[in-house]
């Protein structure tokens, strides 16, 4: 079998990503700090579903799963650098992705320290870790938030990023820039993927998907921030972990056409690339809480509110590049995707319908 670390496997996608890989029969490995950023319970209960048993999870200890014997777990702090490094070369993984990080980006702007911290320092022992146990392809989280002030849409992997609107987009900027140097000075083969908008069964509490539902069922007023003048490029969780399955296998190669007098961002001389992940069909913010509306069986009320500081108002992601390199692009519709949050978010907590 290969062998795949994971980290981030108690949060949203990295738990949807472990899921999928223990199931095609990877060994995999999933590691994940499982910090109190939002509703521990919830992460405890991904971890769960995967077989993993809170009372034996320890920090810096591997346990491993009793539903699935090709998963094992590590409660760990990927800032921890002597350690990340020491296990990732023990453990001698053929892939890595990187889905561990402070997320958020109003909270960045209360906490920046919790940033530099998982987003900086982590990234850096995640990168040394690949580097010296010669990992053969190293996939990490970033965002289209790296997008910042660009209003010219769709949104291209060659569009600028030199204008981040909150440090978790400046972080994730970094990753991508540290990502580069080690492709180009250790031949270590990485891929950036800039998510749009992530949203589906297990999701975060802290997304507007989960306060939507959560504010509908209890009666509650909706906020609605940029007056409802905010377009998103929802993209539906399977979609993301079906782009990262097919890539994790197909690591970049060095571009032998990239010119050093007409430099691309995306792409290089090293074996590095960035793709966009998201729907590529923009939708209004009202037509997404219509959509929460019609899958509960509620009309919302609307607490109309400016756009908070670090919000872009619109993203849309062109997903040429990735259609391309792997034949595949995200198409779940905000219909369907609603749906199947709804679906689990009322069995999750037991609510019937109102």
């Amino acid at each position: 079998m290969q062998k795949i670390l994971v980290t981030g496997t108690a949060g949203f996608i990295g738990f949807h990503l472990t899921a999928r890989l223990v199931q095609e029969g990877f060994d995999v490995v999933g590691l994940d700090i499982i910090n109190d950023y939002y509703d521990i319970n919830l992460k405890y209960a991904r971890l769960n579903f995967l077989g993993l048993d809170k009372d034996q999870i320890k920090l810096n200890q591997k346990v491993s799963s009793s539903v699935h014997s090709n998963l094992n777990f590590i409660q760990a702090d990927i800032a921890n650098h002597e350690y990340i490094v020491e296990m990732m070369v023990s453990e001698s993984f053929d892939y890595v992705v990187n889905l561990a990080a402070q997320a958020g980006v109003r909270y960045s702007i209360e906490n920046p320290l919790a940033y530099t911290h998982s987003n900086i320092d982590g990234f850096l022992s995640i990168l040394e870790g690949a580097r010296y146990s010669k990992v053969k392809h190293l996939v990490y989280a970033s965002t289209s938030s790296v997008y910042g002030l660009n209003t010219a849409m769709p949104l291209k992997e060659t569009t600028p990023t030199e204008h981040p609107m909150a440090l978790y987009a400046a972080t994730k900027k970094a990753n991508e820039m540290m990502a580069h140097s080690y492709s180009h000075l250790f031949n270590l083969p990485t891929s950036g993927l800039r998510f749009f908008t992530v949203y589906g069964p297990w999701g975060r509490p802290d997304m507007a998907l989960f306060l939507f539902a959560e504010a509908m069922r209890k009666g509650e007023p909706i906020n609605v921030f940029n007056h409802g003048k905010m377009i998103r490029d929802f993209t539906y969780v399977a979609d993301i972990v079906e782009s990262i399955r097919r890539l994790v296998v197909k690591p970049p190669q060095s571009n032998t056409e990239w010119d050093g007098s007409l430099p691309r961002i995306d792409k290089s001389s090293a074996p590095y690339r960035i793709f966009n992940i998201g729907n590529g069909s923009p939708v209004e913010l009202m037509s997404y809480i219509n959509a929460v509306e019609v899958a509960l069986g509620v009309q919302g009320q609307y607490n109309m509110m400016d756009i908070q500081p670090g919000d872009v108002p619109a993203t849309h992601a062109d997903t040429e590049a990735l259609n391309e390199y792997i034949g595949f692009r995200p198409e779940t519709s905000v219909e369907d995707g609603v749906n199947q949050f709804i679906r689990w978010y009322k069995e999750y907590y037991d609510y019937s319908d109102t």
